[in-house]
């Protein structure tokens, strides 16, 4: 049985910082490509960090230059780091792993910038 679940969220002050983590089990993420989604109280669920089985990440505009994804593959784990969080960084996280004919979520955590 797939399991992804997220921790770390929070309450934190704008510029403030968080770690999230998605500890995996019943895949080996380093095979995955594996992503973190938010979603806001009526929004789309949207992307925000991927990184891919061979290494290449990618994000979304909006998060460039604040926030890191990263992958320890001896703890099967995959990590965001947000740094300078903004109020409208105020979302449930989600993790994504993903591969042809496979895509697994986690239940999500919440992070909430506030002041």
């Amino acid at each position: 049985q797939v399991q992804l679940v997220e921790s770390g969220g929070g309450l934190v002050q704008p510029g403030g910082s968080l770690r999230l983590s998605c500890a995996a089990s019943g895949i080996i993420v380093r095979i995955f490509a594996m992503g973190w989604y938010r979603q806001a109280p009526g929004k789309q669920r949207e992307l925000v960090a991927t990184i891919t089985s061979g290494g290449p990440t990618n994000y979304a505009d909006s998060v460039k230059g604040r926030f890191t994804i990263s992958r320890d593959n001896a703890k099967n784990t995959v990590f965001l780091q947000m740094n300078s969080l903004k109020p409208e960084d105020t979302a449930v996280y989600y993790c994504n792993a993903h591969r042809p004919l496979a895509d697994y979520w986690g239940q999500g955590t919440q992070v909430t910038v506030s002041s």
